[in-house]
């Protein structure tokens, strides 16, 4: 169920022309409101990898093909579509020795190590929890992070560029009743704004008899603040 909640942020300048001083800029007053929109996430993704070692490049990219073709056979059983699984990173790259301090011998290439990164979204969060357990049970030993979203971002954003709009033009009507101006055009309007999410934990710890890992989606707030700037007459 998605929550409005209006926060206005209301910043006034209002500046009067001297009639006599017909060159000059007309007055003019400029406001700001921000429209905010707080939404249950109902989507995650997941991004988590594998990272192997061996003694050749090819060794360790082998060995890492192998893990990761058993991490995306786990995502499949964990009922992940294959359009919602991307690989973001694949790296193959040596590993140096790391002489004491003050040694003169040089670093020399010890290992080879490969990673490879793949990022899962889920579109049912009941089973987000299960969905890492199947990528840390699948072989995955890098877990870069869950970032939780909302499938009506724009239904919410427009949501709250209204109530914005709406803060703005009362904000307007009472400053010109208040300070005895009448309000002649508009002269501009712009936005900006974004997700602002709230603090999410993730625990990746091992799982505990048959429960998944737990996972809290939190709530994300989805904010658009409006200026608008409107042309005077005292």
């Amino acid at each position: 169920m998605r929550r409005l909640a209006l926060i206005p942020v209301l910043t006034a300048l209002v500046a009067f022309t001297p009639a006599a001083l017909a060159d000059e800029e007309p007055a003019r007053l400029s406001l700001s409101a921000t429209g905010s929109v707080s939404v249950t996430p109902d989507q995650a993704r997941v991004s988590s990898g594998v990272v192997t070692r061996a003694n050749t490049a090819a060794e360790a990219l082998r060995a890492n093909s192998q893990a990761m073709e058993r991490v995306f056979a786990q995502l499949r059983r964990a009922g992940v579509a294959e359009r919602d699984m991307q690989t973001r990173q694949l790296t193959v790259s040596p590993v140096y020795s790391q002489p004491a301090r003050g040694s003169e011998e040089p670093a020399r290439i010890v290992a080879y190590e490969a990673r490879n990164t793949v990022s899962a979204l889920i579109r049912d969060l009941d089973r987000t929890g299960a969905v890492i357990d199947a990528l840390v049970n699948a072989g995955a030993n890098q877990l870069e992070g869950v970032n939780f979203s909302y499938s009506g971002e724009a239904e919410a954003r427009n949501a709250a560029r209204r109530a914005a709009v709406t803060e703005l033009n009362g904000l307007r009507d009472l400053y010109a009743e208040a300070a005895g101006f009448r309000v002649t055009r508009l002269v501009s309007i712009s936005e900006s704004g974004g997700y602002r999410p709230q603090p999410v934990y993730a625990s990746v710890a091992m799982r505990m008899e048959d429960a998944s890992t737990p996972v809290a989606a939190g709530e994300l707030t989805i904010e658009v603040t409006i200026n608008a700037s409107w042309q005077i007459e005292g």
